[in-house]
């Protein structure tokens, strides 16, 4: 059975149950939001470090959650960011042994060829190596909205800025990222945006 995605007044909800201790209400509130928080966190560390920094974020939301309060410019999934986003940042400060993106992403799709892989691999790569040229600002509306496929809106939240100033600087960020791809790469990207 699929699941239809859950709206905000479903979210508040949930979360008005999950606050007086119902954890089914919270299993359906982490069930919308995994998938979201686990591709921003995947992006962000190393693949073997990836399933317990997300069981992390979401134990800290479940522990933190009487601390939530309903906010008309906060909704509970920019909440939810704000703890992936520090978690992300303690698990560095502790473990600096590790780059940030790993120079590879396995391609599990058994029904690809391997020429096509490759060439999949070497874009990523040579993606992820612009990206952390990129100042840390730019990187970071980046991932939020294209690995965490976040809304502008929910960014904005997450990064406490304006909605305005998340689309400037998206903008800016997409700019730059563009200008320090490979030319070959340029004209693909200026090609199919046409």
């Amino acid at each position: 059975m699929i699941q239809q995605p859950l709206e905000e007044s479903d979210i508040r909800t949930l979360i008005a149950s999950a606050q007086q201790g119902d954890t089914d209400a919270f299993g359906q509130v982490y069930d919308h939001y995994f998938p979201s928080v686990y591709r921003y966190t995947a992006f962000r560390a190393p693949a073997e470090l990836v399933e317990d920094i997300v069981a992390d974020i979401f134990v800290k939301a479940w522990e933190k959650l009487h601390q939530y309060k309903v906010q008309k410019d906060i909704s509970f999934g920019a909440w939810v960011f704000r703890i992936a986003r520090h978690t992300v940042i303690d698990t560095y400060r502790t473990q600096r042994n590790f780059e940030e993106v790993s120079e590879e992403l396995p391609d599990n799709d058994i029904f690809n060829k391997p020429d096509t892989r490759i060439h999949s691999q070497d874009t990523v790569r040579i993606v992820r190596q612009a990206m952390m040229e990129l100042p840390k600002r730019y990187r970071e509306i980046l991932i939020l909205s294209y690995i965490a496929e976040l809304p502008h809106h929910e960014v904005a939240r997450v990064l406490r800025l304006t909605e305005g100033a998340v689309r400037i600087l998206k903008f800016r960020a997409l700019r730059k990222l563009e200008a320090l791809l490979p030319p070959d790469m340029r004209r693909q990207s200026s090609a199919s945006s046409a």
